[in-house]
């Protein structure tokens, strides 16, 4: 099957990246020639290395470069079986793309996307056969983090579902099946651990790099949630927590903070821009951290279970299956653990507990505990025996 990717940017060349190797004709189409021989550029350099560190033969660096072709011309898709949509998370110009490709792919074609929060059924209704659109969530880089969601909107057909996830499960990627809900289940899971890493700094318990060391140190995440929101980048971890939050009625548990917000308004991106909640300039130094390690397992179990709470209620409302859901969060984001297995270590009656004192001591929605977890404790069952 021969593939197309829309889109020459990060995710777009890294997804190009995976289906060449994977042995597929791949044509990358973008409007801008210069992103395009930047991403040419850039398989090449990413070849060279992986040769030179014996990961992959010359011929088979030379085989995955003759893979890709480079155009400025969407009808360069004709040929395509899928094309894979990669471009900016705005809906309109998503589904002017959208019934574009539609008339210029065969009718078999499968159009998918890879947004990570949009609505795939809106998506969907932009085209006349909405019945060959789904998601296909990638992770950033592509080539390396082996998860993708793979999400079917109420249009799209049981084939096009099969065939996306058998091809792309072909490429060796870790797929799990989500319900089309805004953030699927990564981004959607995922947001207490910014929020409520917010809500402890703006109460004035602990400053960034002490709630990154209780997250690192003592929750073993590779990444703090400060720091992992300055490589993502505050404006578009921003934005996604943004729409997520109003996707879902302005419901509580998703509400953005000020703190980011102002971050974002200053220019404090992160990385990308030499400063974010860290300062990255050269010879900066950062605060060291408040190594106390009775306030940092206070910090880390407050994250922890506002997390698990999230996992929980994504099970009780069919976003994904237990499995689906441990296995998005552990590949997807490299999570120590899946949120319901360390559910069922720590004690569904402990979890329970520090959500319910949460919630009488706020007074907040944000802090309601899962009905699925009330009534797991009440009948005294794990989410796996």
């Amino acid at each position: 099957m021969n593939v197309g990717v829309l889109g020459g940017g990060t995710m777009g060349s890294g997804i190009v990246q995976v289906a060449a190797q994977n042995g597929h004709k791949t044509v990358l189409v973008d409007l801008n020639e210069d992103v395009l021989n930047k991403s040419k550029a850039k398989l090449a350099k990413i070849m060279a290395r992986l040769v030179e560190k014996g990961k992959i033969t010359q011929d088979q660096a030379d085989a995955t470069q003759s893979n890709v072709a480079y155009s400025t011309d969407v009808n360069d898709f004709a040929s395509c079986g899928i094309v894979i949509e990669a471009i900016i998370e705005d809906i309109n110009i998503k589904s002017k793309v959208f019934a574009n490709l539609e008339s210029i792919v065969s009718k078999e074609c499968i159009l998918a996307s890879n947004t990570s929060s949009l609505s795939i059924a809106s998506i969907g209704a932009s085209v006349e056969e909405s019945s060959r659109v789904i998601g296909v969530h990638f992770f950033n880089p592509a080539p390396l983090m082996p998860l993708v969601e793979i999400i079917p909107a109420v249009q799209t057909s049981e084939k096009t579902l099969n065939t996306a996830k058998s091809l792309i499960d072909g490429w060796g990627k870790v797929t799990v099946v989500c319900k089309d809900t805004p953030g699927f289940i990564v981004n959607r899971v995922a947001r207490p651990f910014y929020g409520e890493a917010m809500r402890i700094y703006e109460e004035g318990v602990a400053d960034f790099a002490t709630i990154d060391w209780a997250m690192t140190e003592i929750g073993g995440f590779r990444m703090g949630p400060y720091t992992l929101m300055d490589y993502i980048g505050n404006d578009v971890n921003y934005t996604v927590t943004e729409t997520v939050f109003t996707a879902f009625y302005f419901d509580p548990r998703y509400k953005p903070s000020f703190t980011q917000k102002r971050h974002a308004e200053a220019g404090y991106l992160g990385r990308k821009s030499g400063r974010g909640f860290f300062n990255y300039a050269e010879g900066a130094v950062n605060p060291a951290p408040n190594e106390d390690r009775v306030l940092g397992q206070q910090i880390f179990e407050r994250i922890l279970v506002m997390l698990i709470n999230e996992a929980v209620d994504a099970l009780f409302l069919n976003i994904g299956s237990k499995e689906a859901i441990d296995l998005a969060m552990t590949k997807g984001v490299n999570y120590p653990k899946g949120l319901l297995l360390w559910a069922d270590e720590l004690g569904l009656d402990f979890v329970l507990s520090k959500l319910e004192s949460m919630y009488t001591e706020y007074g907040e929605d944000r802090y309601r505990p899962s009905p699925l977890l009330r009534r797991m404790v009440k009948s005294g069952n794990k989410f796996f025996a």
